[in-house]
């Protein structure tokens, strides 16, 4: 049974499968998905009736989903699913996992058995939590999301590190992550007026794992789809999406809100990217390509020393030839340096650095 039709017209893109998330996944093709998320029942095994001060209930997860007779049951369970997720990642791919303390050692535990390669925990750090109304314990501030990829030896998967630094104001993305629970408007309600889903993420937590983890085009799987946040931030963000409910009215939930949900345009989605994922240019390049001519002349930034371009990439100086770095280095005394920034051409009479004739190169091997 389907759920939303996207664009694409296969069987499962941009869908929601109704049904149980192991059968699912076997039915779907090996290496589909960019990335996994997954946000499976937390096992929470509570007894009783949670209720505060005043004595009014506490609205808790107390469905068949998150019950299971056994943590040996539990294990069982994700198990299977891990088993399918790894089957339908890509080589590249990442899967990210998060549950409470009720059950995220024993998915981690379960992930490293799988082959899985945990890339790291990431500390969702809740600015709102519930309170603690029985007084025994901490509150219960956080949860953790564990990031791993699919192999020990995985390479090329995607971490945009330097768009999460730029979004974290020019510092590195750290590990714990300080977002509000979903509130507010964003949270989904039955036509009683109450949650309409237990555990209904914020889209915020959604959106920084997708921009950090997936780029435009991807797929992203999300074997417990619940109320929908994951398809509704990969449709939001230009990615396509996988979702898998068991649930007929959670499903059709998801269903309707996104496709109340705008897709950004491709120029808004365009991330910062590392200068090393650049292709590489070689200074030859530029002689070649006649950017540079042999016989140009090359200086340092404050005018001290001078080079001469030669027809082979390389550089004279009365100290010696050699290429942009290493005669860089020879001419300050100094054991290395990056010619790129070192070395400056004259151009309408400002002196400017060469790196910035290997972005014209780069440009206009793109544009070609």
């Amino acid at each position: 049974m389907k759920g939303f039709q996207g664009q694409s017209g296969s069987d499962y893109m941009d869908q929601v499968l109704i049904g149980d998330c192991v059968s699912v996944m076997s039915s779907l093709p090996e290496g589909c998905a960019d990335v996994i998320f997954a946000d499976p029942p937390y096992n929470l095994q509570l007894n009783g009736i949670l209720s505060r001060p005043d004595n009014s209930m506490v609205s808790a997860v107390d469905e068949d989903w998150d019950k299971f007779s056994s943590f040996a049951d539990y294990d069982a369970f994700t198990k299977a699913w891990l088993v399918q997720a790894r089957r339908v990642l890509k080589p590249s791919g990442t899967i990210w996992v998060m549950g409470s303390y009720h059950n995220i050692f024993r998915l981690g535990s379960a992930l490293q058995d799988e082959g899985f390669w945990i890339l790291n925990d990431i500390i969702w750090r809740k600015s709102n939590p519930m309170p603690n109304f029985r007084g025994k314990r901490f509150t219960n501030a956080h949860e953790t999301l564990i990031w791993s990829c699919r192999d020990r030896g995985t390479k090329g998967y995607t971490f945009n590190y330097d768009a999460m630094k730029t979004f974290n104001d020019d510092l590195q993305m750290r590990s714990d992550w300080f977002l509000p629970v979903c509130t507010g408007k964003e949270r989904l309600k039955d036509n009683q007026k109450n949650k309409a889903h237990p555990t209904q993420k914020p889209e915020a937590l959604l959106y920084r794992v997708l921009m950090a983890s997936s780029n435009q085009g991807d797929v992203i799987l999300d074997p417990f789809f619940g109320s929908g946040t994951t398809g509704a931030v990969a449709k939001h963000l230009g990615r396509h999406f996988i979702g898998i409910e068991r649930d007929v009215s959670y499903a059709s939930l998801s269903v309707e809100r996104i496709r109340a949900v705008e897709a950004l345009s491709s120029s808004v989605l365009q991330v910062m990217k590392s200068k090393r994922s650049e292709p590489r240019v070689a200074f030859g390049s530029l002689v070649e390509c006649g950017l540079l001519t042999p016989g140009d002349e090359l200086h340092s930034p404050d005018g001290c020393h001078a080079a001469t371009v030669r027809a082979d990439g390389s550089l004279s100086h009365s100290q010696g030839a050699g290429s942009i770095h290493k005669l860089g280095a020879r001419v300050q005394g100094s054991e290395s340096c990056n010619g790129w920034t070192f070395w400056h051409f004259k151009t309408d009479g400002r002196m400017k650095p060469i790196d910035l004739l290997r972005q014209q190169f780069r440009s206009a091997c793109v544009s070609t």
